[in-house]
Parts: C-alpha cells; structure tokens; sequence
C-alpha cells in the first residue's frame, strides 16, 4: 500500500490534494460504477462482435482498460462486501461453512449481513468531507442495523437484495425499494418490471438520481462518493420500452445498450459541469457472467471458462475502466493484476486517508499503476466460501480445488459452464489438488484447457508449495 508520503507526491504531480494533507483543495470526487452478473467480455472494447457499447468503449479510449482485474468472490453478496471493506469476505464474514465450498449468501433467506466491526469505504470517507450515496442494489443485509445509512452512506436510494420475485405478497413479499430510511414502494408492485416483455423503467431511475446527486454535490462544492450498483444485468434482465428490441444480442443486449448509454450520460454531465478533471470514476462488476441465464438472460465471459458461482477465470476476471481525464493518459492498458477490493484502498488513497491498522487489508492501492503505469506483484486469490480454490501469481493459476457444481444440480439442467466441458477440469464433484495444484499458464491458456503436466518427487511436491503458502502467511 502507498504510504502517505507517495499519497501526496502522486497528487502534487498531478495537480489535486487530498484533505487529509491539509490542502485548501478538496480531494477528488469518486464514482464507482458496478454492474451486476456484466461479464469480460461484454464490451466492444474486449472484443464483442456487436460492439454495442460505444460510450464504454469510449470510457476506455480516454482511460485505463485493465484486463487482469477480478473481483473477489463469484456470487454478488460477498463481492460487494470484498468492496466496501477492502478485505476478503473469508475476513468480512460474507462467507459461507455449509456444503464445503459453497458461496451462496441471499440476505432475504437469511437474518446475516455487513458485521458492525467492519469499516466500510463511505465511513471512512466521512472524515474527509465527502457526501456519499448508493443508488441501487446494496445487498449487504436488509434487517435495520445493516441499513447503509447506518454504514456511511449519507443517501440511498434502491434496494437492499435484487429484483428476483416476483414473490407471493403474504408468503414472500416483493422486494422492498428505499429511499434512505423510507420505504416507498416494492418491485414489480409500485416499480414494475414486466417479466414478459423485460420492459421497465429503473434504469432511467437509477440514473436520474446519480444525475441529481451529482448536480447537487458539485453545487455545494461538495466532495462526494456515488456508488452506482444497478442490476438490469441480473436475470430476468430489463430495460426501458426505448431500449427493448433495439440489440443483436436480445434482452440482454438491450440491457447492455441502456447502461452504456447511462454512463454515457454520467461522463457527459461531469465535463458538463467542469468537474471531469476532478473525478475518478472506475467501472467494473461483482462477478462473472451468468451463463446459467445465457444467451437470453446473460452475459459473455468472453475466452474464459465457465461463469459466475464457479472459480474458474469466467466467474471472476471482470471488465474494468478507470477514467479521470487530466490525470490518466488516454488509450492506457495496465497489465497490473487489479481487484474490487483495491477500489477500497484506492478510494481512502484519493482522499488522503490511511486504510485501518487494526485488521488485514486485502486491497491495494492502484494509483502508482493508474497515475504512474507501475506494476505491483500482488496474488489474485479465488474463494468459493471458506475454501480457497486456486491462486494467479503472475501468470500461473494453481487450482487447489476444482469444482463447477454438484452431479445433483447438473441433473436437474443446471450447468455454470454450458458447452465447455473439459475433462478433469470442470469437475461436478469436489476434486481436490492439494499435493499436485492443477496448474495452468493464462497468458497462454486463458480458457484453462490445457493443464500443464508437471513429473514431481514427493519432496519437489513440497517444494513447488511452499511459495503459495509464504503468500498466504505474509
């Protein structure tokens, strides 16, 4: 992590100071933009052949794509935690015990959520003056003490678990929909979302309240976070009556094009307003593509294997831009190996902050790569619950565990990775690998085909892990 002495040389360099080095200027504005279920290779930029993503590919062309970034878990819940708090959810608690290896966490079905003794990045923020909201899905608890008001965010508007419903109204009722602490309404109810034709509106909500919140901030002259986690991606996928039908790729094509064209309309209002220059804004999802709901209701992983729920690269490499014009130079690739909890480390690091001392923090600190073009050696781990799967270190990915999911859901037509068997790999038992990591070269080998055979001893065995496990105890 940058000290603070590389903090303030980064932001003199580049014409801005935090507030926590005592500048009269006010810190950079933050926008997090998370799409939901949105795989790597959704974007023209990555290469999809409908290129219907002009004003992200656009976002990539004035920024820093980043092709190796990843999130931290494959399923929504414990990646958003991973997030917010810079560390792994197997620290944060968004993780599960039961059924080795499974990572399901649906607040809705359970009483869990967001420990009080995390400190998320809008509590953190506070402290150098930024106002901060969230606008859709939160997704960290829905009982009263898990409320994002309650966990530094100043407004809210959205939801705190996804559209799935709709449900029946006594049994299970529709998902609520907040604003800050007032409920005003429920899916499907008071905000509609037609499961026949995909037609509804809340995309174009969702952005009216980032446009508002924006306006407003920068006319108090106001630092702020806007965290924008929308969720038309997220099977049954939706899109407003001008989008529908307007995609090659469908449903979920027209979602796709209605989110680009909203951050399109974010990016506009920023040079709009003058303040693009002092903005950073970064793009990214919570895990892989749904290839469950594909083609229809999901996403593109692009050359990689499988999909969300699984720890091969399709579950969790995600799409990622940074942009802030003035201070990253246009057409940037970064071959740093990124992940959603850096975006933690990164925020507190723009403010002029510190990351907690008391406790691990996974994420680290992206602007020497952003701002300088370095390159950090860092692991990427995989976690589904409490098991660490597999780890990157540079471009070797060790599995420890391969697994997609059970004989029993396979079964039942429920397949992570539709089409793309490959023998002794995508495994629907719990396989372990422990002695001998089924090891593969993704600069080579990104669709983790091919493993590569290695003949070892007993004590080269021994050897070959000792690495991994240093990582692990450092």
């Amino acid at each position: 992590m940058a000290t603070v002495a590389l903090v303030l040389g980064v932001s003199l360099l580049f014409g801005w100071a935090p507030l926590g080095a005592g500048a009269t200027s006010q810190p950079p504005n933050i926008v997090f933009l998370l799409m939901d279920d949105m795989g790597w290779g959704d974007l023209g930029v990555f290469g999809e052949p409908s290129r219907e993503t002009p004003h992200l590919d656009q976002m990539a062309a004035e920024g820093m794509l980043f092709p190796n970034f990843y999130t931290a878990n494959p399923l929504c819940s414990p990646s958003r935690a991973a997030l917010l708090t810079g560390r792994l959810p197997i620290r944060n608690g968004f993780y599960t015990t039961n059924g080795h290896a499974r990572n399901a966490y649906t607040p809705q079905e359970i009483v869990g959520g967001i420990p009080d003794s995390e400190f998320l990045l809008p509590e953190l923020l506070k402290k150098a003056g930024y106002v901060n909201k969230i606008v859709g899905k939160w997704h960290l608890g829905h009982r009263p003490q898990f409320h994002p008001l309650k966990h530094g965010f100043d407004e809210w508007f959205g939801s705190p678990n996804c559209h799935f419903g709709p449900y029946d109204n006594k049994a299970m009722p529709n998902i609520p929909v907040y604003r800050n602490w007032e409920m005003v309404g429920r899916f499907y109810e008071d905000f509609p979302i037609n499961h026949k034709t995909g037609e509804a509106n809340l995309t174009q909500i969702y952005l009216k309240e980032a446009v508002d919140f924006i306006k407003k901030q920068q006319a108090h002259q106001q630092p702020f976070f806007l965290y924008w986690a929308i969720d038309a991606t997220h099977a049954p996928v939706y899109a407003s009556k001008s989008f529908l039908g307007t995609s090659q790729r469908g449903r979920y094509g027209d979602a796709v094009r209605e989110i680009d064209d909203s951050i399109g309309k974010i990016l506009k209002l920023l040079q709009d307003l003058g303040i693009k220059e002092n903005t950073f804004v970064f793009f990214t999802s919570d895990n892989g593509a749904a290839l469950i709901s594909a083609p229809k209701e999901g996403g593109s992983n692009g050359p990689f294997l499988c999909g969300k729920q699984t720890t091969f690269e399709g579950g969790l490499r995600e799409p990622a831009i940074a942009w802030w014009p003035g201070h990253i130079p246009a057409g940037q690739v970064s071959h740093q190996l990124g992940n959603v909890m850096d975006l933690f480390t990164t925020g507190l690091s723009l403010a002029g902050l510190k990351p907690p001392s008391d406790r691990e923090i996974d994420g680290i600190d992206l602007l020497p790569a952003i701002v300088q073009g370095k390159v950090i050696d860092r692991p990427i781990f995989y976690y589904r619950g409490n098991e660490m799967m597999a780890v990157r270190v540079g471009q070797y990915k060790a599995h420890y565990w391969t697994w997609s999911n059970s004989w029993e859901e396979f079964s039942q037509g429920i397949d992570f990775c539709p089409g793309q068997n490959v023998s002794g790999v995508t495994t629907h038992s719990q396989e372990e690998h422990t002695n001998l990591p089924l090891l593969f070269h993704l600069g080579r080998d990104p669709g983790e085909r091919f493993p590569i055979r290695i003949n070892m001893s007993i004590s080269s065995k021994a050897e070959f892990t000792v690495p991994v496990q240093n990582l692990l105890l450092g």
